[in-house]
């Protein structure tokens, strides 16, 4: 994930949190990180979480479960949209499918 994208997911997410102060900052940009490694591993797919909004709300959201100590209850409550999320990136609505992006040049 680009530097710049991380910091914007940072600031978004200690908005959503509420979080005013800097000290939780690193905990906070590897939750980011360890949302986004659980999405592309659910979906199959890479996504640009500065363009694409709707897998951004939800990798917001799992980090505000994590951060609460309610993991466990994530996948349950945003099962509807998990599914939703495994269809849209079947279908090419939203993400890269990873391992699908072609690679130029002679094949001898």
């Amino acid at each position: 994930m680009e530097e710049q994208t991380l910091q914007k997911l940072l600031s978004d997410l200690k908005e959503r949190l509420r979080i005013t102060w800097n000290e939780e900052d690193e905990y906070l940009k590897k939750l980011i990180q360890r949302s986004e490694a659980y999405l592309s591993e659910l979906t199959n797919a890479s996504f640009d979480f500065s363009k694409e909004e709707w897998p951004k709300e939800i990798l917001l959201e799992r980090c505000r479960y994590v951060y609460n100590n309610a993991t466990d209850e994530f996948e349950i409550n945003f099962h509807h949209e998990l599914s939703r999320l495994i269809l849209s990136v079947a279908i090419g609505k939203v993400g890269v499918i990873r391992g699908s992006e072609t690679i130029s040049g002679d094949v001898q």
